[in-house]
């Protein structure tokens, strides 16, 4: 089971009128554990860069000058997540502006359905609390001191381990369920526990055993212990 963790930021709030991608960031998980997969590109936006935005991520336009522009790379994204389910937190924000920016491109949409929201699974967990990215941390104790400014990439990989916490845990079955794959040919039988052949020696001492007899001699008749 492939997820991709992902995130983006942008020159702004809407694409329609003119915003655009400058980052994205992602992390591949493999039945709920990261791979050390991931893919991650700044992003020319050929446009001015908004001071609010500025001041959120720090990605100026003489940083962002050199960078690919989107049409360069929307392939190679697409190509990376596949049809995998992207894990985002608020996905409405970032598959708006990744579909847009595919649109312009002639390039198929992500489909919604292909995105979980992590910020609906946060309120729907703890409806009243709040469910920022640094809110979640705070809740499971996820270190994120080494996120001053929001980063695509860092964020996806802080946004990791908080789905994880929201799912259950970094392993939902400890690894409990698998099976070791048996290869052609091997006629060894697969383990599983047996009864002990020799049972195990009472850890209780006699002289416990005597005391316990007499308490239990001392109750009366209509102790349960007697009628057992």
């Amino acid at each position: 089971m492939r997820e991709i963790v992902l995130d983006t930021e942008t020159t702004g709030f809407d694409p329609e009128s003119g915003d655009r991608i400058v980052e994205i960031g992602a992390v591949e998980l493999v039945r709920h554990m990261a791979t050390g997969k991931t893919y991650h590109q700044y992003i020319n936006p050929e446009r001015a860069m908004p001071d609010e935005a500025f001041q959120v991520h720090g990605l100026g336009d003489e940083f962002l000058r050199d960078k690919p522009k989107f049409a360069q790379i929307g392939q190679e994204f697409l190509d990376f997540i596949g049809d995998s389910k992207l894990i985002i937190h608020n996905a409405a924000f970032d598959i708006k502006f990744l579909n847009a920016e595919l649109k312009w491109m002639g390039l198929p949409q992500i489909p919604w359905t292909q995105a979980l929201d992590t910020l609906a699974i946060a309120r729907k967990r703890f409806p009243g609390s709040p469910a920022s990215l640094d809110a979640l941390c705070r809740r499971f104790n996820i270190d994120n001191t080494s996120r001053t400014l929001h980063g695509a990439l860092l964020d996806s990989e802080i946004l990791a381990e908080v789905y994880l916490e929201l799912i259950g845990g970094r392993q939902p079955d400890f690894g409990l369920s698998a099976k070791p794959e048996r290869k052609e040919g091997d006629t060894t039988q697969e383990w599983s526990p047996k009864p002990r052949p020799n049972p195990l020696p009472s850890r209780l001492s006699q002289d416990e055993a005597a005391a316990h007899a007499e308490f239990v001699s001392k109750l009366g008749d209509g102790a349960v212990w007697k009628t057992l």
